[in-house]
């Protein structure tokens, strides 16, 4: 099928389910909420459809009036420039549809769970992990997402061992899912007396936030054990044991939460998070299975993927998928990362048209 007649049956489809959704009995179909969808989603990409094929319609009358051998000059000449400024619109609006119909990640539009984790650098690592997470803290602030609290294991020095948080807005796995992977900074510790440059890391990983009905958790299938919170140097925080771990047994995954005085807030936070990681277990094995020969410039999403390098000395960014750097370390850290993530989305926009063209 050509790429012109995928396009006529799109039309054709999206003409039909109008047609059936305006008919009176309509809310009373078994299917209505499916077909409501269907038809929403395929609203932007006929729009588009009809946008491109009004460009090209435009684009052949004007030049069937410019090769008219009686035509007027001066017609002819208001033609040939309206011809130029359609011809270079037309391949932009022929990618815009193309990019509508790749394939959707189902999980773009979902909140996400951010978890950071301090890597190898000791306490240095830390204190990077802890510049990570209010980075995209800012950067959700910004964007005016609800980014909440889950979790927190300090260092005692202003630093994260480990950090979770919700967030919560409009597409936000879409634009923070390149994210995940090992994060890299160079840069003289404060603690360093003879000015020598450091290397250290910190892990992030971010998953789609999963619903209770995306995934069954089987209440044997759970070990939960409550324990007494305690702060950083083993100081106690609370007199009960309101803290909880719970251990996912098939898969081994363990999620801990001491953060609320409640138990039962604790347990319902580690659930969310534990539904999160399941889910994406599930997501990266379907994957696996539909791209088994297939590995991204821009990463597969591996937490020990090294993604990112950030350069104090030099005061520049890194990004080592797509061999971008930007020299303005500053305000990438006080979260300005749209420049970062739209090259990111850009990247893997392009390597999947490759794949389909």
């Amino acid at each position: 099928m050509s790429f012109s007649e995928k396009l006529d049956r799109l039309v054709s489809r999206f003409e039909e389910l109008g047609g059936v959704l305006a008919s009176p009995d309509a809310a009373k179909s078994g299917d209505y909420a499916l077909l409501t969808k269907e038809y929403s989603e395929l609203t932007p990409v006929v729009e588009g459809i009809r946008a491109m094929r009004k460009v090209e319609a435009e684009i052949a009358d004007l030049r069937s009036l410019i090769d008219d051998p009686e035509g007027d000059a001066d017609m002819k000449a208001l033609a040939e420039e309206e011809l130029r400024d359609l011809t270079s619109k037309s391949p932009e609006l022929e990618l815009c549809v193309k990019l509508l119909l790749l394939p959707k990640d189902e999980a773009d539009a979902r909140n996400a769970i951010l978890e950071l984790r301090a890597g190898t650098g000791g306490d240095e690592a830390g204190l990077f992990a802890a510049d990570l997470f209010r980075m995209y803290q800012r950067y959700a602030e910004s964007r005016k997402w609800k980014f909440e609290l889950l979790h927190v294991n300090e260092t005692g020095i202003g630093g994260y061992k480990e950090a979770v948080a919700s967030v919560t807005g409009r597409e936000v796995f879409a634009r923070l899912k390149f994210e995940s992977g090992v994060h890299r900074v160079q840069r003289v510790p404060e603690t360093e007396s003879g000015g020598r440059i450091h290397t250290s890391a910190a892990t992030v990983a971010v998953l789609p936030e999963a619903e209770e009905v995306d995934v069954e958790i089987d209440e044997k299938d759970l070990r939960v054990d409550v324990f007494r919170a305690s702060g950083p140097g083993g100081q106690s925080v609370n007199t009960t044991d309101s803290a909880v771990r719970i251990t996912h047994l098939p898969t081994g995954i363990v999620v801990s939460q001491q953060d609320e005085k409640s138990q039962h807030k604790n347990k319902a936070k580690a659930m969310r998070v534990l539904r999160a990681r399941l889910y994406e277990n599930e997501r990266q094995k379907a994957d696996a299975e539909r791209s088994a020969a297939r590995r991204g410039q821009v990463g597969s999403g591996d937490r020990s993927e090294r993604i990112r390098t950030y350069n104090f000395p030099q005061g520049r960014v890194t990004d080592h998928r797509i061999n971008l750097t930007l020299h303005k370390l500053d305000r990438i850290l006080a979260g300005e990362l749209d420049e970062l993530i739209d090259a990111l989305t850009a990247e893997d926009q392009a390597e999947r048209l490759a794949e389909v063209e």
